[in-house]
């Protein structure tokens, strides 16, 4: 709110946008389903790799988004399009390990990224309800959302004054870099949402499941390279089929 706070108060100032209940409405609806999604996805985190986790989440996030997308919002991708999301999702298992995934170790992380999946499908859907049929501004959007993300959270960091203090003294920079960076890019993706199908966008934002798998496998030495390429491969023309499907 600090960093994207003068932002929006200028854009609402210059630009004048319309904001009314019903934009106000699903943003805080929006504020708790995030809630979820980064609570369950940094649990996963403790418990499985990066290079697991967030591509399970990332890939069944967009399946999901788009058979809502066809239920709720009636959008009717064309055969090219679902070819490339099926393939995107078919990639996806191969990144995370293939039939690895059912082994006891990896449970607890699989159920993590599922269920992360599910709240990414869910606001996804959602969010592009509110800024393309609603028409809400996406800046406005996704300021409201943060704060309210900030008032469900606020009370249980009451009493946690202590870990908040070593947090901050520890991860300060990541935090600050999540602060500026995640509201971007989510800001660029409601923007595409304003003008393209929900069933489009959401696969084609998977793009940065290649950029998570690398860095897991690179900096963090999670290994089993050659078959992250070879699922990264897959998920590149997948996008490409969503693109120009």
């Amino acid at each position: 709110m600090a960093v994207y706070g003068p932002v929006a108060l200028t854009y609402y100032l210059v630009a004048r946008p319309q904001f009314t209940l019903a934009h106000l409405a699903f943003a805080l609806g929006s504020s708790l389903v995030h809630v979820g999604y980064f609570v369950f996805l940094q649990r996963g985190y403790r418990v499985g790799d990066l290079s697991l986790v967030y591509p399970l989440a990332r890939g069944s996030g967009p399946a999901l988004a788009t058979l809502l997308a066809v239920l709720v919002l009636g959008e009717r991708p064309g055969s090219q399009a679902l070819a490339g999301t099926a393939l995107v999702v078919i990639s996806v298992f191969v990144l995370s390990g293939g039939r690895g995934l059912l082994s006891p170790e990896r449970r607890a992380a699989v159920v993590y990224g599922l269920v992360t999946g599910l709240f990414i499908g869910v606001y996804t859907v959602w969010d592009g309800y509110a800024v393309g049929v609603l028409a809400a501004a996406p800046l406005l959007f996704t300021f409201v959302g943060e704060a309210g993300r900030v008032a469900v959270l606020a009370p249980l960091m009451v009493g946690k004054r202590a870990e908040i203090r070593a947090a901050w003294r520890e991860h300060r920079l990541e935090a600050l870099g999540v602060a500026v960076l995640s509201p971007l890019a989510y800001l660029l993706v409601l923007t595409a949402m304003r003008f393209t199908p929900v069933s489009l966008v959401a696969p084609t934002r998977e793009v940065s499941i290649l950029i998570g798998t690398v860095m897991g496998t690179r900096l963090l030495a999670e290994g089993e390279g050659n078959r992250r390429l070879v699922g990264a491969v897959g998920m590149v023309i997948g996008v490409v089929l969503l693109a120009t499907g």
